[in-house]
């Protein structure tokens, strides 16, 4: 059987990676035909659009997707590609494993940790929903505000204040938890974490935390362990005793804090992988951007996008590839010899190998 799957080969060191990840992919001897689609500033000087119609056409058709990273400008230029397409496509659920592997340099090295984050991906601060200071609506939503909840004031100088709306909804809600239960559930995994802010956001992280309790219930003979936890406290846990958590459930903003912060404790960036998931597809990706200023210089970890398909391969039921796959990268790594400059004990070490050469190291482990 052969699987479609597009692949989006991003901008700055995006190709360099999407390369090395399709090769290790095909190493495991899985079919796949790979409709390959480019996006990005490079694509954005060409056609005008980072995101052109041919690439969405792609990615619905084929409903699985692994997409290499793609920059966003900073503050100004268009809206990050990678929200566009999880709100557009319904990738409601982002999925970030953070695992240590042996071999990688952390300070948490003699610590096990094996983190699943589930990161809601379409509700909360990232829904975009703002009001730029200065704009006549913004001045209007300030004032009506101010006159529903006169003891909260906000300032209201017009060219003072911006305004972002937080939503998060029942309906959002149980979806990512369940989605959270029933990975550990198919997984082996002992526990459930809500992470929130509801002893300040009553109403909006107060209706999360309220909405997970009784998901929750649904898997109460499950026998999985639930718990929550203040995402402030949360993130002191996980640097004092990050073996003690096992799946992470949060709110958009706080995953994609956490995860990042997960993310250190077992490397780094170049050594997380990513899939966000909805009911009529997925797309797979590395949490890391694209680092620019490396274009084309064959340097960087590809780690986390191989690891990505990974991902990829179990998320189309290929597990003993799958598992293949991640014990080559672990094998690699362990042994430390054809790995990239960040993976070395001094990075300056001349033995350091290219995003390319660990490749192919990879798929001769397999």
């Amino acid at each position: 059987m052969a699987y479609e799957v597009t692949l989006i080969t991003g901008d700055g060191v995006g190709p360099d990676l999407a390369a090395a990840a399709r090769q290790c992919v095909d190493a495991t001897g899985v079919k796949i035909n790979w409709d390959v689609q480019e996006a990005g500033l490079d694509v954005m000087e060409r056609c005008g659009t980072p995101l052109p119609d041919a690439v969405m056409e792609s990615i619905r058709r084929t409903r699985c997707t692994l997409k290499a990273p793609i920059t966003t400008p900073v503050g100004t230029g268009f809206r990050s590609i990678n929200v566009h397409l999880r709100q557009t496509l319904g990738l409601y659920a982002c999925l970030r494993p953070c695992k240590h592997y042996p071999g990688v340099r952390t300070f948490f090295g003699e610590t096990p940790v094996d983190l699943i984050i589930v990161r809601e991906n379409t509700e909360d601060l990232y829904a975009g929903i703002e009001f730029e200071a200065g704009k006549p609506e913004t001045g209007e939503l300030i004032d009506y505000l101010n006159k529903i909840s006169p003891k909260r004031q906000i300032k209201s100088g017009r060219e003072e204040t911006g305004v972002s709306i937080k939503p998060i909804s029942v309906s959002g809600t149980e979806r990512i938890v369940r989605f959270a239960f029933e990975y550990a559930r198919d997984n082996g995994r002992k526990k459930v974490t809500a992470v929130h802010k509801a002893n300040i956001m009553k109403h909006s992280d107060g209706l999360f935390l309220a909405t997970a309790r009784k998901v929750a219930e649904e898997f109460s003979n499950s026998n999985i362990e639930f718990e929550d936890r203040i995402v402030d406290n949360m993130c002191m846990q996980l640097v004092q005793k990050p073996e003690l958590y096992d799946v992470l459930v949060l709110p958009n903003l706080y995953g994609d804090i956490i995860s990042d912060l997960a993310a250190g404790l077992v490397g780094g960036l170049g050594m997380a992988p990513g899939a966000n998931i909805g009911p009529d597809g997925a797309v797979f990706e590395a949490t890391h951007g694209s680092a620019p200023k490396y274009k084309g210089m064959n340097k960087v970890n590809p780690t986390a996008l191989i690891l990505s398909g990974m991902l990829m391969l179990r998320y189309l039921k290929e597990t003993e590839a799958s598992n293949r796959l991640e014990q080559a990268v672990a094998a690699v790594i362990a042994e430390g010899k054809e790995v990239t400059y960040d993976m070395k004990p001094n990075r300056d070490d001349p033995t350091a190998v290219g995003t390319r050469e660990m490749a192919e190291a990879i798929c001769r482990k397999l």
